[in-house]
This record gives C-alpha cells, sequence and structure tokens, in this order.
C-alpha cells in the first residue's frame, strides 16, 4: 500500500469538494443562462402584473415542504442503523443531493450518503437510500399510470388497442419477476431483496409511505398552483392528470439531475401542448420547478460538502 502524506490527503479532499460544488455551481448556470426557449421579458411582464407576497411565500413553503418530507424519509429510514437528528438527516439529504446533481439518474446521492457513515454500514446504507427512493418511483409510477389513463381517456393520445398492448407488457414484465425471484446472480436475488425489505419493522415502512404520499402531494400541487399563477385555466382532475402524467413520464427517462427540468420540460411541452398551453409559460414552470427544488437546495448542499471532515483514520469511519 502506497502511503500518502496527511497534509496531502487534506489537500485532495478540498480538490474533491471544490471540484464537486464547482462543477455543481457551472451546470446550473449553464442551464439558466444558455437556455434561449427562457423569455425572461416575458416572465417580469407576468410576474410584475402577478405579485404577490402570499403568493410567492405559500409557493416557498410548498418546496421547503417538498424538501422537508425527504428530510424525515431519510431520518426515519436510517433509524434502522441509528438515529439521527433533523439536522443531521437534513445535511445528509442536501449533501447527496449536491454530489448526485451531475451523475446519471443522481446515483451519485447514494454515495453522497454513505460517505456520513462507517464503511461496514456502506450496504444498509445503500439499500436504505433504494428503499427512500423505490417509494417514490412506486407513487410516481402508480399516480402518473392512473393521470395518463384519465388523460388519454380526455383526449384520445394514443388508441384503447396500445393502451391494452402496454398493459399487457407490463403484467407480462412482474408475471417473470415473480416468476424468477429465486433466480440469484452474484449472491441476489428478487426474494432476498424482499425478505430484507420485510426485515424492517413494519412500522418504518408505513412511515416511509406516508412522507412520500405527502411529498408526491406537495410537489405535484406546486406544479399545479404555478399554473394557476400564469392563468392557465384548467379543470383540476384534467391539470392534475397531465402533471402527474408528466412526472410518470420523465421519470422513465435515463437522465442527469441538473438536466432533469430540460428532460421534464420536452415533456411538459408534449402534454401540455394538447391542452393548448403556451409553451413558454410550460418552460418557465418547469424551470421555476427545478430551480425552487434543485438549485435552492443544491446551493444549501453545497455549504455541507465543503464544511464535510472526511475521516482519515485507518477504519474509514466517520463519525457524527
Amino acid at each position: 500500500m502506497i502511503s500518502i502524506p496527511h497534509k496531502t490527503k487534506h489537500f485532495l479532499v478540498l480538490l474533491i469538494k471544490l471540484l464537486i460544488v464547482g462543477v455543481a455551481f457551472y451546470f446550473i448556470y449553464n442551464q439558466l443562462a444558455n437556455n434561449n426557449k427562457l423569455d425572461w421579458a416575458q416572465f417580469l411582464v407576468v410576474f410584475e402584473k402577478k405579485q404577490s407576497v402570499v403568493g410567492i411565500s405559500f409557493i416557498l413553503l410548498l418546496s421547503v415542504l417538498n424538501r422537508l418530507f425527504e428530510i424525515l424519509k431519510w431520518q426515519n429510514l436510517v433509524s434502522v442503523i441509528r438515529k439521527i437528528s433533523k439536522a443531521e438527516a437534513t445535511k445528509q439529504v442536501l449533501s447527496a443531493l449536491t454530489v448526485g446533481l451531475f451523475t446519471p439518474n443522481g446515483v451519485g446521492e447514494y454515495a453522497g450518503k454513505a460517505m456520513f457513515f462507517e464503511k461496514s454500514e456502506t450496504k444498509k446504507v445503500l439499500f436504505l437510500n433504494l428503499i427512500c427512493n423505490g417509494i417514490q418511483m412506486v407513487l410516481t409510477v402508480f399516480l402518473g399510470v392512473f393521470g395518463l389513463l384519465y388523460f388519454n381517456v380526455q383526449y384520445n393520445v394514443i388508441t384503447t388497442k396500445t393502451v391494452i398492448i402496454l398493459f399487457g407488457v407490463l403484467i407480462l414484465i412482474f408475471g417473470s419477476l415473480f416468476l424468477v425471484k429465486k433466480l440469484t446472480i452474484k449472491g441476489y436475488s428478487i426474494e432476498k431483496l424482499i425478505h430484507k425489505i420485510n426485515q424492517i419493522p413494519k412500522s418504518i415502512h408505513q412511515k416511509n409511505i406516508f412522507l412520500a404520499v405527502c411529498r408526491y402531494f406537495v410537489f405535484s400541487h406546486q406544479y399545479y398552483f404555478l399554473f394557476l399563477a400564469f392563468d392557465v385555466d384548467l379543470p383540476y382532475l384534467t391539470l392534475m392528470a397531465a402533471i402527474t402524467a408528466v412526472y410518470f413520464l420523465a421519470s422513465s427517462l435515463p437522465t442527469f439531475q441538473f438536466l432533469d427540468f430540460a428532460v421534464k420540460g420536452g415533456v411538459s411541452i408534449y402534454i401540455f401542448g394538447i391542452l393548448r398551453v403556451n409553451e413558454w409559460i410550460v418552460i418557465f414552470i418547469t424551470t421555476l420547478m427545478w430551480f425552487l427544488n434543485v438549485v435552492i437546495p443544491v446551493i444549501i448542499g453545497s455549504y455541507y460538502v465543503l464544511n464535510f471532515k472526511v475521516p482519515l483514520t485507518p477504519e474509514g469511519g466517520n463519525k457524527n
């Protein structure tokens, strides 16, 4: 083993932290400054016309609640390993969000959370984070499918035959997974995964599901209220069906966190284009959602990343 001097380790750690934060801020700036579809002049006209302290405060409150529910989810799940405070859960969640900003589908978030725990607990942390994100994905798919079906009944985007084929494919996939649940690949199988999930107390699962539902309700309605703020006058169910469909379709596409608003923007333009909503409004609302729910938390998370103390002990344990 090559021994790295103590001062060199500190320098490398500082370099990595600065690189993470620097790249995160570069991507954020690049997406906001070089997006030709963002008409800031039109936005300022609408903002000056509609500006309301109560309205702005309400939208900001929803952003706080959105991230708070995610923090409470993580605090609840990680109690399987050890109990942590809300402040510590906040630090871990926001740091992980910053680290995962420029990784495919936010996979860096897993490493971001794992760095706060002992190396011996890494697998448990990764597994708990998988459950944390997994329940949110299940809700997105479940509600998105229903939203898409309702939307399709109203606007006949795809034929009934295509819907039946899609459901047939989904049933076939889930059926196949059930049949091969005992199939083991490199020591892992669906059966073992289910067993590990069942080892976690039911009370933790129940709280996790409840918080995930609350979070979904918050960010989907934040989207809804922003459309109302931009004078989009559509029936509640139609607008919510379109929003759930956008989240479902966008989540199905592989992407980077910093491109999340661009992917959702593209899907939103298609869905809301059917509803004849002005394209620039859709782009602005999608960008605002990204700014409020990703950019601001990443800015706060950058502070935690820069102040993170990497354990330099032989065991690699991080004492929090």
